[in-house]
């Protein structure tokens, strides 16, 4: 059974508990006739197997969209269609983008425990650092949403990077390099589009082939779809991955000619 299955059969103990079970809970509550408080308890899966693993980063994921959305204040229309991206990437069922926009509305929420829901999805990723990443980025894409970052979504996300162990330096690079992706077209050979293929791979211009062929692998390992599943990437996220996979190979591809 999936780990959506094991949610809606019935098999929400085993989920996880702690702030992100509450918030799960809060989300899933009206599709169980009188709560949740009859559901069993399955402790089949551990700390780090795969199912638990993709059931908390599908509930972080949408419930921090959320939080970040409304950190300067207001939900924009641009964040709100960037959750419904997500949600069309991943080819939610009916139900399952409910329960992912009762999440992306916890998320709202003035209580909500932002440190706490991060230390626990830390804790039960299990040192994945590739998965944790693939998390952060969605959720930085969140705050770009509506083209600009400023100063306050900034700070946010840098103390979002940093519950999760990034330093300044880390955080920045990977900064750079989404901000790379944003602008990156495929098919384009102008000048800002060939810096933005270097800041997508993140490489300087005056890199050796070598360092690019370096950087490509390293980029293409670290978000390649059918390791992130494995590790516990939700199955449904896995176009996700793969476009970014894309872009990272167009990249590389247009640097390479462009060198020669």
């Amino acid at each position: 059974m999936s780990w959506w299955g094991k949610v809606v059969g019935g098999a929400f103990g085993f989920m996880m508990g702690g702030p992100l079970g509450a918030v799960l809970g809060a989300a899933l509550g009206n599709y169980f006739d009188g709560g949740l408080d009859g559901l069993s308890l399955d402790d089949s899966l551990g700390l780090g197997a795969t199912e638990r693993v993709q059931s908390v980063f599908f509930t972080t994921t949408f419930a921090l969209m959320g939080y970040v959305a409304k950190s300067d204040g207001r939900v924009t229309k641009d964040e709100i269609a960037m959750a419904e991206q997500v949600m069309q990437q991943m080819r939610l069922t009916s139900q399952q983008r409910t329960v992912a926009m009762n999440l992306f509305n916890e998320g709202k929420k003035d209580s909500f425990p932002v440190h706490e829901i991060l230390a626990q999805f830390k804790r039960e990723c299990f040192r994945r650092r590739n998965l944790i990443q693939m998390f952060l980025e969605i959720i930085i894409a969140t705050a770009f949403a509506d083209g600009r970052l400023d100063s306050r979504e900034q700070a946010l996300l840098e103390s979002i990077a940093r519950d999760l162990g990034y330093s300044a330096a880390d955080f920045n690079a990977l900064l750079s390099r989404l901000s790379g992706q944003a602008h990156f077209a495929n098919e384009e050979s102008s000048a800002d589009n060939i810096q933005a293929a270097y800041e997508l791979l993140g490489v300087s211009t005056n890199c050796t082939d070598v360092e690019l062929k370096k950087a490509y692998r390293k980029q293409m390992n670290q978000h390649h779809p059918d390791k992130l599943v494995a590790k516990g990437l939700p199955e449904e996220m896995i176009d996700i991955a793969t476009q970014k996979t894309q872009s990272i190979k167009a990249a590389y591809d247009l640097l390479k000619a462009q060198r020669k």
